[in-house]
């Protein structure tokens, strides 16, 4: 490679470069915000106490969607009271307000084994929100910030949930374009940890139509979606504390193993 050609090659890689940083930037789901109504910063009050008092091993992390298992106290009992959780779902929410949100918990107080994420509806559905493929970032961003807390956590990311009664709703394909995006963000260097768990068909018919039932306005689940998607997501959660058991086992051997012999060789 000459000379010449090999500077118009280091020339094309560094616009590249710098290309990604400036669309990055400009991605407001990457962007941590908060929001200034009252309940929500009640809300955000109140699982900061929770967390405060540690002796949590589950993550319920999302928007309305998630925030609605407030509403179905037996349901979330039925599902997730088992496995100490906490409901982190605020309605409104977009990925940049989740990603605030975890920058202002105190992490550290507790050491949690699973967490479920439901988010990105809303990335799409405001007149200030984002792309699909925005918003799929946007995702990727919340498990890249778990993971730096919490290295051996086991996280599922839900598939967006359908949005429309019909497939061809505009909100439908733009929901089907995140999920389709997700899976190559998601596969980067998480293989054992992150899990994409596509529960959507459990809510629709045949034909793909979304049951007023399931979703009286074809967004957020009632009653009987929550049961659906309970339901759908039980072994996916069991086979999550599993695995990071067997972690936590192996971890301790290896400690069992090593420690006697770094005594040794102080």
């Amino acid at each position: 490679m000459n000379v010449k050609l090999c500077c118009r090659w280091c020339v094309g890689i560094a616009v590249s470069l710098l290309l990604t940083a400036l669309v990055q930037a400009q991605n407001k789901a990457l962007d941590p915000v908060d929001r200034k109504e009252e309940w929500w910063v009640n809300r955000q009050a109140v699982n900061v106490e929770q967390m405060s008092l540690g002796g949590i091993d589950l993550l319920l992390i999302g928007d309305s969607i998630t925030h609605g298992w407030d509403n179905h106290g037996e349901l979330y009992e039925k599902y997730f009271g088992k496995y100490k959780p906490i409901n982190l779902g605020f309605s409104g929410d977009q990925t940049a307000h989740v990603l605030w949100r975890l920058d202002h918990l105190p992490l550290d107080r507790i050491t949690p084994k699973v967490a479920m994420i439901m988010i990105g509806t809303n990335n799409i559905g405001h007149r200030e929100g984002t792309t699909p493929l925005e918003a799929a970032e946007g995702i990727a961003a919340i498990v890249q910030k778990l993971q730096k807390q919490y290295p051996r956590l086991q996280i599922i990311v839900l598939c967006v949930f359908p949005r429309d009664e019909k497939p061809d709703g505009e909100y439908r394909k733009r929901v089907n374009e995140i999920n389709a995006a997700l899976p190559g963000l998601l596969r980067r260097g998480n293989q054992g940890f992150v899990f994409l768990a596509d529960i959507n068909a459990v809510f629709l018919d045949r034909d793909g139509t979304l049951p007023k039932e399931i979703m009286g306005d074809f967004l957020h689940p009632g009653k009987e979606g929550y049961e659906l998607w309970g339901d759908a997501v039980a072994d996916y959660i069991v086979r999550a504390f599993q695995r990071y058991d067997r972690q936590e086992n192996r971890q301790e051997r290896r400690t069992r193993i090593l420690s006697p012999l770094r005594r040794l060789f102080r």
